[in-house]
This record gives structure tokens, C-alpha cells and sequence, in this order.
């Protein structure tokens, strides 16, 4: 078949054959109809994220909308390695498949499921611990993920989101999505009174960061400074700042502080279906937006180079 392929860790992705993937009897094979450029297929491609492989030649991708043999439209994960969604056929779970509402966009589809369930699912679980949403924090705002987050935030009540980022053309977009954004620099020192003023002496509720690194530090330091309030969760999601973040003991002695991870191996797996079926109606009813830009398979390369703006989709021509 053929596919997206890269040849060794820090490779470019060129488009090639590829042996066509094995389904078990408890996989479906599917025909890619549309497959998106996630951070974390980047890194799985690198070799660098916690749950990559180390077979070489591989095929990347994590997820993607296919469709079975009967014609139906499916959003699928978990495609075994060195499989993946960038090729013509994949294989994966059948438990691990959710159709396709009839008329929603498979582009939409497969742009939106990742990122934004990466937020749905610590807001939702938050939520039904009878936790409060009044004010949330995203770190990384300016990202598809931190959009989509702001987004659903927003859609399950939350009273404030305070959208922390970089970009002032991207902060901008953050604000029409509701939240008030928080431009970060290079000077910590400045950085730290900048999101404790933008807190405005209320402690958030809840914190989900796609940064880590030296963000998650001003972070914990605007925190420190601020009041305990009820309590805080720290959700770290997502590690483009850098992989370590040092935590400062007086925060999670002085005032009720959680920080735990939301990621492949610590989120439940039965619950994850259930609320991915709940998100793609969401997507489905146009609850929540992510850009797209689209490339097909064949121009894997050019859309390998797509790092900023819209999220890159292939599809099959």
C-alpha cells in the first residue's frame, strides 16, 4: 500500500510503499479517509514521546476517520505500531471505533477528537467529582488544543477562562473564543505579576497545561502568590515548554493543590469511549471549531512543515 513513511527517529516522512497492516479478529481494516498531524505524531514519529516504539521504517499517526468495508464512516485510535493512520489502509480496535453521525465533516472529525478530548476529558471528569468550573486556566491557549479547550470550557460552564499563550495574533483568536488572554515573554519576573493581575485575586478552579517547562513555573509562582481559594487542580496535558517543571513546596503545603496528568495510561480507557462518542456529536453539531488545512497523502512532507496555525489533515488525494 502506500503510505507515509519514516525511515529512522528524526526522519522526514516521505510518501512510499509500505506492507499493508495486520488485523486481528478483533480489528477493523479501514481505508483512510482523513488523518491528522498531532503534536504527539510528531514526537511518536521522533521517537521521543513515552508511549513511541522503536521499529523502524514506520508509518505515523495516531487516529484518524476511516471507512470499513461495508462503506461506513468510523473515527478509530490505537492503531499499533509501525502501523499508522498516514497510509492508505489501517487497522485498528474494534472496540476503539466510533461511527460517524450522518453529515459531519470527517476532516472536522479527525482535526478535532484529539485535541479537544485531551481538555473534555479532565473538564467532564472535574465536573462530575462535583467540582467547580468558575475560573480555568489554560496554558498554551494559542494552540489547537488550547483553543479547543478554551471552547469547552466555555460550553460546560465554566464562569472565566483565562487563556495564557504567545502569539498576539493567536491571543486575539482566544479572545473571540471567550477567554482573556495572558501574552507571555521571556521574562519570568514579568511573566508572574502579568497572570496574577489576570486572575484578579481568584484562585482557578482548575488548570490544564499544554506547555509545562517555564510556563508551568510562572504558573506556580502567579499561584503562590494568589489566594488558596477552594482548592486548584493542575492538569498537566501537554510538554511543548520542556519536559520538567520545578513545583514549589510552599504551594502544595499552603493551600489545597492537585497536579496529576491526563495522557495515555492515566486516563480510564471505558470512560474515554463514552465521552468520545459525546465529543463527536459535538463536533458533529458544531459546538466547537478547529482550523483545518488539508494536504493529500502524497504530500506528507509539506504538511510535516505545517507546525503553526491551522491543524494539518491528510487525506487520501
Amino acid at each position: 500500500m502506500r503510505a507515509a513513511v519514516v525511515p529512522a527517529p528524526e526522519g522526514t516522512p516521505r510518501y512510499g510503499e509500505f506492507p499493508d497492516p495486520h488485523a486481528g479478529p478483533d480489528d477493523v481494516l479501514l481505508d483512510l479517509v482523513a488523518a491528522a498531524l498531532h503534536p504527539i505524531v510528531r514526537s511518536r514519529a521522533r521517537g521521543t514521546h513515552y508511549s513511541a516504539g522503536s521499529e523502524y521504517p514506520m508509518v505515523p499517526g495516531v487516529d484518524g476517520v476511516g471507512r470499513t468495508r461495508e462503506g461506513a464512516l468510523v473515527y478509530a485510535g490505537e492503531v499499533q505500531e509501525p502501523w499508522g493512520t498516514f497510509a492508505d489502509r489501517f487497522a485498528a480496535p474494534r472496540t476503539r471505533t466510533v461511527p460517524l453521525p450522518d453529515g459531519v465533516d470527517p476532516v472536522a472529525v479527525a482535526a478535532g477528537m484529539n485535541p479537544g478530548m485531551s481538555s473534555w476529558m479532565p473538564l467532564t471528569e472535574h465536573v462530575a467529582r462535583g467540582g467547580a468550573l468558575g475560573t480555568v486556566l489554560v496554558l498554551g491557549a494559542t494552540g489547537t488544543a488550547g483553543g479547543l479547550a478554551v471552547q469547552n470550557a466555555r460550553r460546560l460552564g465554566a464562569r472565566r477562562v483565562v487563556g495564557v499563550g504567545r502569539d498576539p495574533a493567536e491571543l486575539e483568536r482566544v479572545l473571540a473564543l471567550g477567554a482573556e488572554p495572558v501574552a507571555l515573554t521571556e521574562d519570568a519576573d514579568a511573566d508572574v505579576p502579568a497572570l496574577t493581575a489576570a486572575l484578579d485575586g481568584e484562585a482557578p478552579d482548575l488548570v490544564l497545561d499544554y506547555l509545562w517547562g517555564a510556563p508551568a513555573e510562572v504558573a506556580f509562582r502567579a499561584l503562590e502568590a494568589g489566594p488558596a481559594g477552594e482548592g486548584t487542580v493542575y492538569v498537566e496535558v501537554g510538554a511543548v515548554a520542556g519536559p520538567t517543571a520545578a513545583t514549589p513546596a510552599a504551594l502544595l503545603r499552603s493551600r489545597r493543590f492537585q497536579v496529576r496528568g491526563s495522557g495515555i495510561g492515566s486516563v480510564d480507557m471505558s470512560r474515554y469511549r463514552d465521552e468520545a462518542v459525546a465529543y463527536l456529536g459535538r463536533i458533529a453539531a458544531g459546538a466547537v471549531v478547529v482550523p483545518t488545512v488539508t494536504f493529500p497523502l502524497e504530500r506528507v512532507a509539506d504538511a510535516w512543515q505545517a507546525t503553526h496555525g491551522p491543524r494539518a489533515v491528510v487525506t487520501p488525494v
